[in-house]
């Protein structure tokens, strides 16, 4: 696998329908497909983890897409999986509200370089068989001759069919990003995402409100508390990650900020314009 190029691919358990809302603001040209009948899968058309010009540092793929998967999955009752691969290895990171995400890294000839403890937290957060299931995803924490990475992650989505993930043909690990694209441009029902503006944001993240099913959550004591958190860790969190230069926590950052604003405004507009 040592020639495999970069790329990545996000998982959301939940339809398109309820994604594409939270997927505009992470301010990113991706395509959204459906992958299965709870799943959605979200293809970057561009390639952030590559430097963007002299004197610039590439960012891991990895870390842009682990501050992907943390700001689609913060707030929102759906987990998000992330599978990315370079040339020298490979893993996932899973991201579920405001857990702290969960990981596991293969190096490229398929030699474990995680936590076993990560594929059992893993597994019941997505809510997996605690027997079968997590037998499977043990077995690709044992070193193996035979299994590179890319096999690697091609096991651990074998064993999500479980959960009904079934990804469009031609989107698999190992890949690389332009391959991934094309495939992803011509599959049936494919929708692409891009960022129109805060006014696109405001709208679309209204909408996700009204259709959700979050309940007391939306109105309420409940909401102006949520909307204060996320307010509260989406500034730093935004600062930190444009010092660091890193997109992905910068986009998580600022996803919290619109979201806990926005749930502010919109509480405050049901309201009938009342103090907060």
């Amino acid at each position: 696998m040592n020639a495999t190029p970069t790329g990545a691919l996000l998982l959301c358990r939940a339809d398109p329908e309820t994604v594409r809302p939270l997927a505009h603001l992470l301010r990113e040209q991706m395509f959204l497909a459906r992958a299965g009948e709870e799943w959605s899968v979200l293809v970057p058309e561009g390639k952030p983890w590559r430097s963007t010009g002299p004197g610039q540092e590439a960012e891991p793929v990895d870390r842009v897409l682990g501050g992907w998967a943390a700001a689609l999955a913060v707030g929102s009752p759906w987990p998000v999986l992330a599978l990315w691969w370079d040339a020298d290895r490979a893993g996932y990171t899973l991201a579920a509200g405001f857990r702290r995400p969960v990981g596991y890294v293969w190096l490229a000839d398929g030699t474990p370089a995680g936590e076993d403890e990560a594929m059992r937290t893993f597994a019941a957060r997505l809510g997996l068989d605690p027997v079968l299931d997590v037998q499977a995803l043990e077995e690709l924490t044992r070193p193996d001759p035979e299994a590179d990475a890319r096999s690697r992650l091609r096991g651990l989505l074998a064993v999500l069919t479980h959960t009904g993930l079934t990804l469009p043909a031609g989107l698999l690990p190992g890949e690389s990003a332009d391959r991934l694209r094309g495939v992803a441009a011509v599959q049936r029902g494919v929708e692409r995402v891009e960022w129109g503006g805060w006014r696109d944001a405001v709208r679309v993240e209204l909408d996700a409100v009204e259709s959700g099913r979050l309940g007391p959550w939306v109105r309420g004591p409940r909401a102006r508390a949520v909307a204060a958190v996320q307010l509260a860790a989406g500034l730093p969190l935004l600062l930190w990650g444009a010092r660091r230069r890193s997109g992905g926590w910068a986009a998580a950052g600022a996803v919290l900020l619109a979201q806990g604003a926005l749930g502010l405004l919109y509480e405050r507009a049901r309201a009938g314009a009342e103090p907060f």
